[in-house]
């Protein structure tokens, strides 16, 4: 039990905090218990539907995190979360991250969600796709050598090769990390990058072997002219209807030792606590 719950227990009582938290949520619409988290998202644009509040927690031997969409009425609730205190926040499509507020299950919890005051703050946000569409197609002469052409290329690109094990368009993919920076050539950076590591031999040999080394010309394209500031163009919409019934439980188990895997949606400790149904994996 984290210290912030404790020390309310401690000098209110477990019945009485939880009433009072609960009759906040029931006065807004919205009905918790006291393994809930709930409130209203609101911006000075007024309440803010289809935006993701987050509620994350360090206080068991992972770093456990909740996340789900708010309403039309901007309203939400973080349904059945263990005992421990959480970061609660925001992010939403046109939204900056907001500041994070500490909670206990059995709050009620408004927040201040922040516009984005520019266009390349609310794309930091958006997802990979977004990102990874900016990039340039090569001339069919450049692919000439390809049984099937462009589209061989094309679905080598999106549909094989590193896709299979990375989010091409997420920061660290459209960005280089600042051991490359004595690489002055783009092209060079990506000829290093896709070396490191212990896949280096399958991240290289599709791309300069099968390829004949072309995307490292549009890889090296692509990421300079995000450096210079260009976005994306693929602006996405918030989600909508039943998208906004999911609630998505993250455990993070990994270290930055671990190779493979993550999973999402339940614990591999307990592969059934998820009503037997599907465990889902990253591979990076």
């Amino acid at each position: 039990m984290g210290v912030l719950n404790t020390l309310r227990r401690t000098l209110a009582g477990t019945a009485v905090v939880a009433m009072a938290w609960a009759s906040g949520a029931l006065a807004q619409g919205i009905a918790i218990d006291n393994d809930d988290i709930g409130g209203v998202v609101t911006s000075t644009n007024g309440p803010e539907a289809g935006v993701w509040v987050i509620a994350e927690t360090d206080d068991f031997t992972t770093r456990y995190a909740k996340i789900v969409v708010t309403d039309d009425e901007g309203r939400y609730v973080v349904p059945d979360l263990p005992d421990a205190d959480y970061r609660v926040w925001v992010r939403g499509y046109g939204l900056a991250d907001s500041n994070q507020v500490t909670a206990i299950p059995g709050d009620t919890v408004d927040l201040a969600a922040i516009v984005a005051p520019n266009a390349a703050v609310a794309a930091e946000v958006y997802p990979a796709i977004s990102w990874y569409s900016m990039m340039h197609l090569p001339d069919e002469s450049e692919v000439a050598h390809l049984r099937g052409g462009l589209n061989e290329y094309i679905s080598v690109m999106t549909n094989q090769t590193c896709v299979g094990c990375h989010q091409l368009g997420q920061k660290a993919t459209r960005t280089f990390p600042e051991a490359f920076g004595h690489i002055e050539d783009s092209q060079q950076r990506w000829m290093r990058r896709v070396q490191s590591g212990q896949a280096a031999h399958q991240m290289i040999e599709p791309l300069a072997a099968k390829l004949g080394g072309v995307p490292f010309k549009y890889l090296a394209d692509w990421t300079d002219r995000i450096a210079a500031g260009e976005l994306p163009t693929f602006i996405p919409e918030r989600p909508q209807g039943v998208e906004r019934n999911v609630v998505a439980t993250v455990r993070d188990w990994g270290n930055p030792k671990h190779y493979l895997h993550d999973l999402i949606s339940t614990d591999r400790r307990d592969p059934t606590i998820n009503g037997y149904g599907k465990i889902y994996g990253a591979p990076s």
